[in-house]
């Protein structure tokens, strides 16, 4: 375990109220999976003050980038924030075609393998295995939605008796749509039946909550709405946001306004599902 003494800084800007504050934040960073000549690892973020004889929610987040770069710095923001509220946030780095030279099938047979792990270590961690928020960004957000309702592409060697299926979703402008006329179908291509999101919604998809910008090149509105009427018609909840006049990537910690309105939702949807306590940290007025 390492000590990291990290600062939370969020810039106060028009019509919002925000926090700053200095944290000592427990920091682990373990090895969830080697394949090949490839280690993988993540960085658990503990909340402040743990009470190491309890167990708490875990939110384990995927970077975006079109399954082809990314980096685990995208979500840091997010950890340190919903750390401070009180859970286990988790960093999951995974393969990406610029690195690794793989497909996007590799990407999510990662993000399977990283929640399994979580799953089969939750003692160790202290982690409420019945708690496991699954979030993620653009292609991220494909791979947090896709480990609730994918059963295709799982690792050889994992341990398929346990779950990769999360408790919650939350996803910012998510890649739900892999068909024809959706994101990375020249990669995917027949194969789309079995990866994306929208194509294999069930009943008992996790509760999801869904945030995306109206000028979002990549993931249509309607695209978004058809998503949520289908998880509705399986009778899972799944609350849509939509931000007037905002682009693909707009929920990132350097657009501070709609990070902070964004993480407002997330922490008020967790709190609803009994997952956070208490008051959320970020108030817009």
């Amino acid at each position: 375990m390492k000590k990291t003494i990290l600062t939370l800084l969020i810039l106060f800007s028009t019509g919002i109220s925000v926090f700053a504050q200095s944290s000592e934040i427990d920091i682990r960073q373990v090895v969830y999976k080697e394949i090949d000549t490839v280690s993988l690892s993540m960085d658990i973020y503990y909340p402040p003050d743990m009470d190491k004889d309890k167990s708490y929610p875990a939110m384990i987040f995927f970077f975006g980038g079109g399954w082809k770069r990314g980096t685990v710095k995208q979500f840091e923001p997010h950890a340190l924030y919903f750390s401070d509220r009180g859970l286990i946030c988790i960093l999951a780095d995974y393969r990406v075609e610029s690195r690794q030279k793989i497909s996007p099938f590799e990407s999510l047979k990662d993000a399977k393998s990283a929640i399994r792990f979580i799953r089969k270590n939750a003692e160790e961690f202290h982690i409420d295995k019945g708690k496991i928020i699954a979030s993620g960004g653009s292609a991220g957000g494909h791979l947090a939605a896709a480990t609730a309702l994918v059963s295709e592409f799982n690792e050889p060697g994992d341990d398929l008796s346990i779950s990769c299926v999360p408790n919650a979703l939350v996803l910012f402008n998510p890649v739900i749509d892999n068909g024809p006329g959706g994101y990375g179908y020249e990669r995917i291509g027949d194969q789309y039946k079995n990866f994306s999101p929208l194509h294999n919604i069930k009943a008992g998809a996790p509760p999801t909550i869904l945030f995306l910008g109206t000028n979002d090149n990549l993931i249509p509105v309607e695209t978004a709405k058809y998503y949520q009427k289908a998880m509705e018609r399986v009778g899972s909840r799944c609350e849509l946001y939509l931000y007037d006049g905002q682009p693909h990537g707009f929920f990132n910690f350097k657009n501070r306004e709609y990070y902070n309105k964004t993480v407002l939702e997330a922490d008020k949807f967790l709190i609803s599902l009994g997952y956070l306590t208490g008051e959320p940290k970020i108030i817009i007025d």
